[in-house]
């Protein structure tokens, strides 16, 4: 055999481990058992809540089916979606576990929660906003010196809230619920003066009051919290395979479709979504 050829069947074989090995830890899991685990919170419309069959839906629920259908269609798959609920509390747990195989709703990319999962391309970009009960005679965050503000536990929010209070030299009660709905009941029942969230979710929240009307938001955007998929840590073959559909979708029509789908009262993807939406059409 001459060089030549040997160097061609070098290739060759080189090549084909290199494909060979292109699908293992969790993809490989995904496609011998044509099952995708997809976490997902009940609550947390309108980016992942559930619709009036009990099915999970939402702006970042129509994403992850859209990464689904594209990692079927590079591996001539069929797969099965299983819905996993999770709370804010469990939500990394259950994709770290392996549990779920992705968590998809409004999970905050941080360097701390890189040291248990991975993220995806950013998918959103959110700012921590505060709902306050219109009659409580609060306009910008100083106002409620000395009152009680609701956070849910584990959040960014929780700790944005606690960092601008000492930023900014005031002193107020922050307390934790575990869940929205409590944390919203109380700022309904006038327990707390305030609930400190991301702004869409309280957008979201105060729309199915009982008295929307007298509930009223800050202007105060006291963080910017960009959303990603949550993914096991150091799988870079299925993180790949999920910023791959994300490349693809966001300069489709069917991102248009899926942006007004559930944001069409805010017209456009402001300048800074419309840069996250550029900046993750990775090319190939």
């Amino acid at each position: 055999m001459n060089r030549i050829a040997a160097i061609a069947l070098s290739a060759l074989f080189l090549a084909g481990s290199a494909q060979a090995q292109a699908v293992d830890g969790r993809l490989k899991k995904i496609l011998d058992t044509k099952t995708i685990a997809i976490a997902y919170r009940p609550d947390a419309s309108p980016f992942s809540f559930l619709d009036e069959q009990r099915q999970p839906t939402g702006y970042s629920i129509d994403l992850c089916k859209a990464v689904v259908r594209s990692i079927e269609a590079e591996n001539r798959a069929k797969l099965e979606i299983r819905w996993v609920p999770v709370t804010i509390q469990n939500r990394f747990d259950a994709v770290a576990g392996g549990e779920a195989d992705m968590e998809c709703s409004t999970s905050t990319v941080t360097l701390s929660r890189m040291k248990q999962v991975d993220f995806s391309s950013f998918i959103f970009l959110e700012s921590t906003g505060v709902l306050v009960r219109s009659g409580a005679g609060a306009r910008s965050l100083e106002d409620l010196k000395g009152r009680k503000i609701a956070v849910l536990a584990d959040t960014t929010n929780a700790r944005v809230v606690n960092d601008q209070l000492q930023r900014r030299g005031l002193s107020a009660a922050v307390l934790a619920f575990k869940t929205r709905e409590e944390a919203f009941a109380a700022l309904e029942a006038g327990k707390v003066d305030a609930f400190a969230s991301d702004k869409l979710l309280l957008v979201g929240a105060a729309a199915k009051s009982r008295e929307p009307g007298a509930l009223a938001m800050l202007p105060d955007d006291l963080s910017f919290e960009p959303y990603g998929i949550a993914l096991p840590r150091g799988d870079a073959a299925f993180r790949l395979a999920v910023n791959s559909a994300l490349a693809r979708l966001y300069p489709s029509d069917e991102m248009g479709r899926i942006f007004k789908r559930w944001f069409g009262t805010l017209g456009r993807p402001s300048g800074v979504l419309a840069a996250v939406y550029i900046f993750g059409s990775i090319p190939e």
